[in-house]
C-alpha cells in the first residue's frame, strides 16, 4: 500500500490530547504553525521552560514527495531557511513538525542527503578539532547531564561530528547558533529519537 502523503485526522486529534504542547500531527499542508508548539495559529504555548520564543518566525507543513522518492524507514527534512525539522513515519500516518537552531554560518553547514546511523540516549560531548582550535579553553570531554551541549539524546549521521540532537540551552533554537548539528527542544527530540530508527533517511537543505 503507497503511504499516504496526508496526516489521518483520527491519529492527529489522538497525538494533540496526548502531546499538548509538543510537536504534532498537522491536519493540511500549507496551513501557518506556530514553531514554538507545531500547533496551529493561533497557538498553544511552548513546552515547559522552554524560554522566550521572540526569535522564532513561524512555518507551514511539507510534503514529504518534492523532497523524497519514498518514505522507506521514515524521513526527516531539516529545512535551514525556515529552520524547522520536519518527520514523516514509514506509513505516511505520522507527521511532525518541530522548531530548530541551524549552524552559526555556512562554512560550518553541510547540506545533502544522508540517514541515521546511531541513537544515543544521554549523549556525551567531545568537541571536534575545529572547535577546539576556535575555542581552546572548551573541555575535551564532556559526560551526558545538565551541561551537556548535545541535550538528551542524539541522532547520528554518515557525515562526521553531524546529529541531530537537543539541547539544554532553549535560547538557541530558531537561531543560528550551532557548530553544524542541527538543535532541537529536549522534549522534541525525545519524541523524534522515538519515532526514528537506524536507516532513517535525512534530508538537510
Amino acid at each position: 500500500m503507497s503511504p499516504s502523503p496526508f496526516v489521518n485526522r483520527r491519529a492527529f486529534l489522538g497525538s494533540a490530547a496526548a502531546l499538548g504542547a509538543a510537536a504534532i500531527a498537522l491536519p493540511a499542508l500549507g496551513q501557518q504553525y506556530d514553531p514554538a508548539t507545531g500547533m496551529p495559529v493561533p497557538a498553544t504555548p511552548a513546552p515547559a521552560n522552554t524560554g522566550p520564543q521572540h526569535n522564532i518566525s513561524s512555518f507551514r507543513g511539507q510534503d514529504w514527495r518534492p523532497h523524497f522518492q519514498n518514505l522507506t524507514n521514515g524521513a526527516v527534512l531539516c529545512d535551514l531557511t525556515s529552520r524547522a525539522v520536519h518527520f514523516w513515519s514509514e506509513d505516511g500516518n505520522t507527521y511532525r513538525v518541530y522548531p530548530s537552531s541551524i549552524p552559526v554560518s555556512s562554512e560550518l553547514t553541510r547540506t545533502g542527503r544522508t540517514e541515521i546511523i546511531k541513537k544515543v540516549e544521554g549523549p556525551t560531548w567531545t568537541p571536534t578539532p575545529e572547535m577546539k582550535q576556535r575555542n581552546p579553553d572548551w573541555p575535551d570531554f564532556m559526560p551526558a547531564g545538565p551541561d551537556n551541549p548535545m541535550g538528551t539524546h542524539a541522532l547520528w549521521l554518515t557525515w562526521q561530528y553531524y546529529r541531530i540532537h537537543g539541547t539544554h540551552d532553549t535560547r538557541k533554537i530558531g537561531r543560528r547558533s550551532s557548530n553544524g548539528c542541527i538543535g532541537l527542544y529536549n522534549e522534541h527530540v525525545a519524541e523524534l529519537f522515538s519515532l526514528t530508527k537506524v536507516g532513517t533517511q535525512v534530508l538537510v537543505l
